[in-house]
């Protein structure tokens, strides 16, 4: 994983993160993609292990840059049964 991954990935997650971060995240995240590349290649030796399922195919959308941030803020705000100013109110629980 480069370091251009490594903040598109942080874009998404809509994290900021240092440059001594991004280094440590690149390493950190290719280590646990060689792992589950590990995992993949793992056989069950002879089996073949057919259980009669269908083939499953996840239909997921494709990623999108994050949206404007606060564009959703006053709406939401506007539903809430309470505000403080721009934050949510809420009943003290503990």
């Amino acid at each position: 994983m480069n370091i251009n991954e490594v903040e598109k990935l942080a874009e998404l997650s809509r994290i900021r993160l240092t440059d001594e971060e991004k280094s440590r995240f690149q390493e950190e995240i290719g280590s646990i993609l060689n792992f589950v590349s590990q995992i993949n290649e793992f056989t069950s030796g002879s089996k073949d292990i057919d259980d009669g399922r269908a083939e499953v195919r996840s239909v997921l959308r494709a990623d999108a840059g994050p949206h404007e941030r606060g564009i959703y803020t006053e709406s939401i705000l506007n539903n809430a049964p309470r505000r403080e100013g721009d934050y949510l109110k809420v009943k003290k629980i503990l």
